[in-house]
């Protein structure tokens, strides 16, 4: 059984939030929100709501115990990219592309030993 939870839309490109979700994927719930707390990004804040949103889906909806959780896959897809244009010498412009992200985490529980 697995639960998953995801953000879409975030204002962050997506080369920049997979730096932050490359740290987390494989560990333990606790171990990736103390990772996440002193990672200097400013994407580990929102990658950081995904994975208490991730884990409080496992427990309330299927009944896993948290202590037992890890991050099975945690991956970055590309949202839409806004483009905004800055005026540039000799009636030129220059595009400024805003990018966006789809962060998803899905967990799992370890089996008992």
């Amino acid at each position: 059984m697995e639960a998953k939870a995801n953000v879409r839309y975030v204002r962050l490109a997506p080369r920049k939030a997979r730096a932050v979700v490359d740290l987390i994927r494989r560990k333990n719930i606790d171990e990736a929100l103390s990772i996440l707390r002193y990672t200097p990004r400013r994407a580990a804040g929102v990658v950081a709501k995904v994975v208490k949103s991730a884990a409080a889906n496992a427990e309330h909806n299927m009944d896993m115990k948290r202590s037992l959780l890890y991050i099975d896959q945690a991956y970055v897809d590309e949202g839409p990219t806004m483009k905004r244009i800055q005026p540039r010498a000799r009636g030129r412009r220059f595009l400024i592309l805003k990018r966006s992200s789809h962060i998803t985490v899905v967990v799992k529980e370890r089996r008992e030993v």
